[in-house]
């Protein structure tokens, strides 16, 4: 699938057919100087080369968006040499992501910047179209972006939430953070007691090792305390690595393995999966 993030000139907003949207997906980049509180090892933004924008301009990713929405609207949008070989049953609008190269609930202005770009996917969108937060979920405990997930709530939102790991060790390996494991599962559970999440858990080998068998017990387990402390997860997005990774000892799973993990997923936690390679 292509991910590109540079579409006819734009800085913040980017088209892409994803994997996992299974159709469109409008990206919307909230962290254009590539800062994140989260240093992942299977990162695929580019870290090495400088950024071109560093500041957010509300005023030109509005504009953006505007123009891109009203491109994959009408159609037109398949029309460019990026998508135009796009097959027929991916030529549908989704989503419009709140992505891009960092953690895009650090933008100061994360609650206005949903609500703009609610107002927009209400007058150029389908209804149908949805709101998609893919975050890290390291801040879902700031009053600013508690405001912009009540107002993804209100606009057929739907918040990822990225769970890679099922021990604290296991945690600091993939995601280098000085965040710690615990705020991440209690912000969690916290936001899906308010609303049903997805979790979004990648998995890779790491120097040539699969996850070990432990941790996936260690990590279903962590979805099921989930669900214990009144977490509601709608589905468990399994999938691997599909671009270049941060690290060179990073390497994608095999379809197979990622299927035996949302297996034991459906299993140990009667949770809903899809998997993808």
């Amino acid at each position: 699938m292509r991910h590109g993030r540079q579409f006819e000139g734009n800085r913040f907003v980017y088209p892409v057919v994803s994997r996992r949207s299974e159709g469109l997906s409008i990206g919307i980049n909230l962290n254009p100087d590539k800062v994140c509180n989260f240093d992942c090892i299977y990162c695929q933004v580019d870290r090495q080369s400088e950024a071109e924008t560093r500041f957010v301009s509300m005023d030109q990713l509005l504009d953006e968006l505007a123009e891109v929405l009203k491109l994959a609207v009408s159609g037109e949008i398949y029309e460019s040499l990026r998508l135009q070989d796009t097959p027929q049953h991916l030529r549908r609008l989704n989503d419009l992501a709140f992505s891009g190269d960092g953690e895009p609930t650090t933008f100061v202005n994360f609650d206005e910047i949903v609500e703009r770009v609610a107002e927009l996917r209400k007058t150029l969108a389908p209804d149908e179209t949805k709101m998609v937060l893919i975050t890290n979920a390291s801040m879902f405990h700031r009053e600013h972006v508690k405001r912009g997930l009540q107002t993804l709530d209100r606009n057929n939102g739907q918040i990822w939430a990225k769970l890679d790991a099922g021990t604290e060790d296991y945690f600091r390996l993939i995601e280098r953070t000085q965040i710690p494991f615990s705020r991440i599962l209690d912000n969690i559970t916290n936001a899906a007691s308010r609303r049903p999440l997805v979790i979004q858990s990648l998995f890779m080998n790491v120097s040539g090792e699969p996850p070990a068998h432990d941790e996936i017990l260690a990590y279903c387990d962590r979805l099921n305390e989930i669900e214990a402390g009144g977490g509601s997860i709608e589905l468990v997005q399994i999938y691997t690595v599909a671009r270049p990774p941060a690290e060179s000892y990073v390497s994608s799973l095999k379809a197979g393995q990622l299927q035996a993990i949302a297996d034991m997923v459906q299993e140990k936690c009667k949770l809903h999966t899809s998997v993808s390679v």
